[in-house]
């Protein structure tokens, strides 16, 4: 991937400024079932592609069904998910699945690890991002791209998290996306 910044939006004040940016690719986190139709159509409005974070869209259960009738629906760009079903079925439709990984402990990296195995997704998404010896372990061991999100807050972090093989960063510092637009 060839943004390696990509913004990601809670509110649709921060979405509008995203919309404005140069950059083409953003993440909408949080939002209510209800906003999803017109976020999309903005989104489409101005030439943006959007990844989606289905397990915090409000409303609608994290499954493959609901995974389904976004892809049929609204044709995003790419969806994250924690949910292998959701992965699963997210690939199924030619959508970009993005499988999001917490790092909290090594059992939790290694269940981490089967679940990949099963769903092989598009990218990872690795949290915390400000963890660069774990981004390079992560990449060694499943040799699947890598988003980087969490934690990252200085412009530093993004250059470490980048070097340490992260494909690109997920952020909704808004800082770092004037620092690192395109």
């Amino acid at each position: 991937m060839e943004q390696k910044i990509l913004p990601a939006s809670s509110t649709l004040k921060e979405f509008e400024r995203f919309l404005q940016s140069s950059f083409e690719i953003g993440v909408f986190l949080d939002m209510h079932i209800a906003q999803l139709k017109n976020i999309n159509l903005m989104a489409k409005q101005s030439g943006k592609k959007m990844i989606y974070h289905v397990d915090l869209i409000h409303g609608i259960k994290n499954d493959e069904y609901a995974t389904e009738y976004i892809c049929q629906e609204f044709k995003p760009y790419g969806l994250i998910s924690t949910k292998a079903s959701v992965i699963q079925k997210a690939k199924q439709k030619g959508v970009i699945a993005v499988q999001r990984i917490f790092l909290i402990d090594s059992h939790a990296l290694e269940k981490s690890y089967k679940l990949i195995e099963k769903t092989q997704p598009d990218y990872l998404e690795v949290l915390p991002g400000a963890m660069p010896r774990m981004i390079t372990e992560v990449k060694e061991r499943v040799k699947t791209p890598i988003f980087a999100g969490g934690l990252i807050r200085t412009p530093e972090e993004v250059q470490n998290a980048l070097n340490a093989g992260a494909s690109a960063i997920t952020t909704s510092k808004r800082e770092l996306w004037d620092l690192f637009g395109n």
